[in-house]
């Protein structure tokens, strides 16, 4: 009976020591220290070798627990709340979030169309702002404000199409340690500019059109008809309006331009139905007024120039009812 009991003894023994063996091995994996080994994440601001984005040793969890509203992983940080514009020292007037945290930008953003680019590691030193219970405050257009989807597809906040972030070392109102670093991140000014750079100036809507023909008040001759440039037009008492001749060609025409033919619908203070256009013998269009073909002097140099009145006396400048002006001009220049 002893000899049978041995073997199984000796059986129960081994799986007991497998069985300790393996309670061994699991809590020596349960008791690593990770903090020691180097792969738990810190938080931002802790640590001090640098990213690259400004963080570094500083207070521990850069906001604090509650400020950083999870953003040491990368996501969107906390509500922003209702916005403010502070005055702060050295940089003029910033913006804040509803808990007076100064509002950053960063550079290698765009605004036109809103991008981030701010992701990863710089998102935890760079919390981003959710677009979600931001609301502006006097001396910031709530027209300014709007968001872009990041990567991850959570909405960050703009202000003037600028992504908005916090800094993690900002650690009570009123700080701005973010100011500049790496020169790329730059508090908030209330139009999404840069503070404490002068206001960006608006571009000027594109100014409307000139008229093809208008109505200039010439000192010398008085009022006349000019194209959309502001030049003086003429017509050569040789051409004729009726039989239709064109007395002005070969040579002639490289001192007198033909002008172009004008929109009807681009005719100031002369009437429409004085503006015509007219075909010279090689095809081309031109301009005539009360039939008469107009022409461009050459030795007018800029707008308001007469130098083309009574040359010859065969050219002159064209009054608002189509008529020639017999005015003289002051030293009217010798030409064709």
């Amino acid at each position: 009976m002893s000899n049978r009991t041995a073997p199984v003894n000796r059986r129960q023994a081994g799986i007991a020591v497998t069985a300790l063996a393996v309670l061994a091995l699991t809590a020596a994996c349960g008791d690593k220290d990770y903090a020691a080994s180097g792969d738990r994440v810190q938080p931002a601001g802790q640590g001090a070798a640098d990213n690259g984005y400004g963080s570094g040793s500083d207070k521990a969890g850069g906001y604090g627990e509650d400020a950083a509203g999870g953003a040491a992983a990368g996501g969107l940080g906390a509500a922003a709340k209702t916005l403010a514009v502070k005055e702060a020292p050295g940089l003029g007037k910033v913006v804040t979030d509803g808990q007076g945290l100064t509002l950053y930008r960063f550079d290698k953003d765009t605004a036109k169309p809103p991008k981030s680019n701010c992701a990863g590691d710089c998102a935890s030193t760079w919390p981003p702002v959710p677009a979600a219970d931001a609301k502006a405050a006097t001396g910031i257009n709530a027209a300014d404000l709007g968001s872009v989807t990041r990567a991850d597809g959570g909405k960050q906040l703009t202000l003037g199409g600028w992504p908005v972030y916090r800094y993690a070392k900002d650690t009570a109102p009123g700080e701005t340690k973010g100011q500049g670093v790496g020169g790329t991140w730059f508090a908030l000014a209330a139009d999404g500019g840069k503070a404490g750079e002068a206001p960006a100036k608006k571009e000027k809507p594109p100014a409307a059109p000139k008229a093809d023909v208008s109505v200039a008040d010439n000192p010398r001759l008085g009022k006349l008809l000019v194209d959309g440039k502001g030049r003086t037009l003429y017509r050569f008492t040789k051409d004729s309006p009726w039989p239709m001749k064109f007395a002005c060609t070969g040579a002639c025409l490289d001192t007198w331009k033909p002008a172009e033919p004008a929109d009807k619908s681009k005719i100031e203070g002369v009437p429409a139905k004085l503006i015509t256009t007219v075909k010279r013998p090689d095809g081309t269009k031109q301009l005539a007024v009360d039939c008469w073909p107009m022409y461009l002097f050459k030795g007018d140099k800029a707008p308001g120039d007469v130098n083309g009145q009574g040359v010859k006396g065969t050219w002159f400048a064209v009054g608002a009812d189509g008529e020639k002006i017999s005015k003289s001009a002051k030293a009217a220049p010798s030409a064709y």
